[in-house]
């Protein structure tokens, strides 16, 4: 995968809330920070030249992009940092304003005819048959009305962060489906087994805010 594009631009979206937080949330001094993002900038670009091109139907090109950063930040931290650390660490870097807005966009596009569309699409793909970095989905809307599950049986992230030997914190970005879905503000993200934690898939669960 080429740095330019998509990647040079996350890179410039999140670098600076990526430090920020590993002196906020992380106890570090600035100059600290500063060295250790210096480091995670040429282990990004390391990671995203290493990981092959994605097709152009994929939807989960920024899921990779996204799990290369915070694997590029995370390779300089002390390892024994706990999950929970890491949770807060990654959802607060993540969540800008920008971000929050984007957030916002994709909530009101939730449920509607183009979404159910695009799911259907991507389930159809199965891209991680030939790219392990991406993922596989199957697509199960609710008997009821009330949303649908994205049932995910292969994940780029797990695949990826296992291969940097840092997968004691997937669960970190996993727990971003939660903060994104309320930050959508139409969906109550619901969720019971992660590939990560052992389980035999990972469902994604939205289920249409009652309107009140």
């Amino acid at each position: 995968m080429k740095y330019a594009g998509m990647p040079a631009g996350m890179w410039m979206l999140f670098r600076r809330s990526f430090q920020k937080q590993l002196v906020e949330k992380l106890g570090l001094q600035e100059q600290k920070a500063k060295d250790i993002t210096q480091q995670a900038k040429v282990k990004y670009k390391q990671i995203i030249e290493y990981l092959p091109t994605f097709e152009k139907e994929d939807r989960f090109l920024m899921n990779i992009v996204s799990c290369a950063m915070f694997s590029a930040f995370c390779l300089q931290i002390d390892p024994g940092t706990s999950v929970e650390t890491m949770t807060t660490y990654y959802r607060k870097a993540m969540m800008t304003k920008p971000m929050m807005a984007f957030c916002r966009m994709s909530g009101k596009n939730k449920f509607t005819e183009n979404d159910i569309k695009n799911l259907k699409e991507t389930a159809a793909l199965e891209a991680a048959e030939r790219n392990p970095y991406s993922w596989n989905m199957e697509f199960y809307p609710y008997k009821d009305h009330s949303g649908y599950e994205a049932r995910f049986t292969k994940c780029g992230i797990c695949t990826l962060m296992k291969e940097l030997g840092i997968e004691q914190w997937i669960p970190a970005m996993c727990r971003l489906d939660y903060t994104m879905s309320e930050a959508g503000g139409t969906s109550d993200f619901v969720r019971k087994y992660t590939l990560a934690s052992g389980g035999p898939y990972c469902d994604c669960g939205y289920k249409k805010k009652i309107k009140v």
